[in-house]
């Protein structure tokens, strides 16, 4: 099963989160999102990143503001892809929540993508793509999403679950 774990910091990060929702559909894969804090709530973050490949999930998108130390302490805890997703939340605009995401120590690796939605909904395609090595069906999605100009035709499933 295609599962994707979004983590995010607050439930003020959700209208961003949610904008990726749709890719994830398009791609039949399951998306569960639950709100975290590296600094509020570390031992849930900490729960979460070290069951998350015994839940089922293949992929993990931190998505933070700021300080943005969630894709980073997910990653500590995990040796599944973490694909870090910086949010506006300062008055820096999220400058500094890329920095801190795309500055992980050598051997605790984030992807990182574009601050906000565009990175929320990059997150959703990498994860596609990486998830497409071992799945035809999200493969052919892939293709048809490129021929399609990279945009969805809205013929995904109903695939997430939020918590």
């Amino acid at each position: 099963m295609a599962k994707v774990g979004i983590v995010m910091g607050s439930e003020s990060d959700r209208k961003i989160v949610e904008t990726s929702l749709e890719y994830y559909e398009y791609f039949g894969i399951t998306a569960d999102v639950f709100i975290m804090s590296a600094h509020r709530t570390p031992e849930k973050v900490h729960d979460f990143a070290s069951n998350a490949r015994d839940n089922g999930y293949k992929v993990i998108v931190a998505c933070a503001g700021m300080a943005a130390h969630l894709p980073g302490v997910v990653a500590a805890y995990t040796t599944l892809p973490v694909i870090g997703v910086p949010l506006s939340g300062s008055d820096l605009q999220g400058v500094d929540a890329l920095y801190s995401i795309v500055q992980m120590p050598a051997g605790v690796p984030v992807a990182s993508m574009a601050i906000g939605k565009a990175g929320a909904r990059n997150a959703a395609v990498l994860s596609a793509e990486i998830m497409a090595l071992a799945d035809d069906d999200i493969h052919a999605r892939l293709v048809e999403f490129k021929k399609n100009g990279c945009k969805l035709s809205h013929e995904g499933h109903s695939n997430r679950n939020t918590q």
